[in-house]
């Protein structure tokens, strides 16, 4: 088994288990930082399948902003003051987990059924690049140039209203 796989697999595990954390975790405090760690596991996956870029933007805009927005939202509401809506319902709590169990086993009949990906033989010179950061600033900025540029300028203007709606409440 080589280097790559054996790194792939321990992601993939670090993955699995966080995610199983952030799920059952009573304290939604562990339950984010378990998602923090779920996103560094993530990235490492996608460092193991050349997909360098996507595993920047996974650390850098979840891992870093979206779980620091996350926090404030979960210390702002304080949710041991909420009421916990499975204790109500637990004919919705069984749903929910027959729920998961029939995607468990979906999951599991194409992890058996499916090929490993590492008994190729190789990978191709340009499977390689597809995922590098080189290639993906190419493509924005030959073919989707104009795209691009509109979603510039839509997050432009929505940053614009943001701070023109906080300036009215505060006055």
């Amino acid at each position: 088994m080589s280097l790559e796989s054996v790194l792939f697999y321990f992601f993939a595990a670090i993955s699995i288990v966080t995610s199983i954390l952030v799920i059952s975790s009573k304290n939604p405090v562990l339950s984010a930082l378990s998602l923090i760690l779920n996103f560094a596991g993530l990235a490492g996956v996608y460092l193991t399948l050349y997909a360098q870029f996507i595993a920047v933007v996974q650390v850098i805009v979840y891992a870093g902003a979206i779980m620091v927005l996350f926090l404030f939202v979960i210390m702002l509401i304080r949710p041991e003051a909420e009421r916990n809506y499975f204790q109500e319902r637990k004919s919705f709590k069984m749903l929910t987990i027959g729920i998961g169990v029939i995607v468990l086993g979906q999951l599991m009949f194409l992890i058996i059924s499916g090929t490993s990906m590492f008994t190729s033989g190789g990978h191709s010179e340009q499977s390689l690049e597809v995922g590098t950061v080189e290639r993906i600033g190419w493509e924005l900025m030959t073919s989707y140039l104009l795209p691009f540029e509109a979603i510039g300028f839509l997050l432009l203007a929505a940053s614009i209203g943001a701070m023109v709606l906080a300036k009215k409440k505060f006055e």
